[in-house]
C-alpha cells in the first residue's frame, strides 16, 4: 500500500478487540515512532507503552476512551529539552510530539491494528498514577488493539475540504 492508500485508510477506530498483538508489531510501531522527525532532532519526547491489566486499570481512571484495548501508547515531550525558535521564542514540544503521534497511528494502520487519538483524558490524574509522566506534558493516548469485526469509521470520515480551500498558492 503507497502512503496515500495508508493515509486515506487510516481512521479513528473506536472498537478492538483483545486478541493478543504480536510483539514484533508493536516493535514496528515503536520503531516508526522513534524514526520520526522532531525540531533540530532534538527528540523531547517519551513514549509509554502500558500493557499490563494493572497500568491499564489505571489509565482508565483517567479515561472512557479505551475502546477495550489491552495495549496502550502514551506520548509525551518536555518543554524544556524542545527546541525554541530564536525569532519569536516558539517551543516545537508539541509540534515534535504530534510529529510522533501521528507516525504512531500511521504505523498502527500499517500492521493491521486499529487505534484512534485520545486527547480526553485527565493528564495530572494519569501523572498522579504514573509519577514517571511528571516531567513530561502528555499530548496523546492510543489504545491498540484488532479492530472488532463491526468496526467502522464515523460517518465523517471522508469529509474533507477541497484542496482549492485550503491551499493558496502564491
Amino acid at each position: 500500500m503507497g502512503f496515500l492508500e495508508l493515509a486515506k485508510a487510516r481512521y479513528s477506530c473506536r472498537k478492538l478487540t483483545n486478541k493478543p498483538i504480536e510483539p514484533e508489531k508493536i516493535d514496528r510501531i515503536l520503531q516508526a515512532a522513534i524514526a520520526a522527525p522532531t525540531a533540530k532532532n532534538i527528540q523531547p519526547y517519551k513514549i509509554w507503552k502500558l500493557s499490563s491489566p494493572a497500568a491499564m486499570e489505571k489509565l482508565k481512571q483517567t479515561t472512557n476512551f479505551t475502546f477495550g484495548a489491552e495495549l496502550a501508547l502514551i506520548v509525551g515531550v518536555n518543554y524544556e529539552e524542545a527546541f525554541i525558535r530564536p525569532f519569536d521564542k516558539m517551543n516545537f514540544a508539541q509540534i515534535d510530539g504530534a510529529i510522533i503521534a501521528t507516525h504512531i497511528m500511521l504505523a498502527v494502520q500499517d500492521e493491521g491494528l486499529g487505534t484512534t487519538w485520545v486527547g480526553y483524558f485527565d493528564a495530572p490524574k494519569l501523572q498522579q498514577l504514573f509519577p514517571e509522566m511528571k516531567c513530561y506534558e502528555l499530548i496523546a493516548v492510543f489504545p491498540i488493539g484488532y479492530p472488532a469485526d463491526d468496526a467502522k469509521p464515523s460517518n465523517r470520515h471522508e469529509d474533507r475540504r477541497n484542496i482549492s480551500e485550503v491551499v493558496t498558492e502564491l
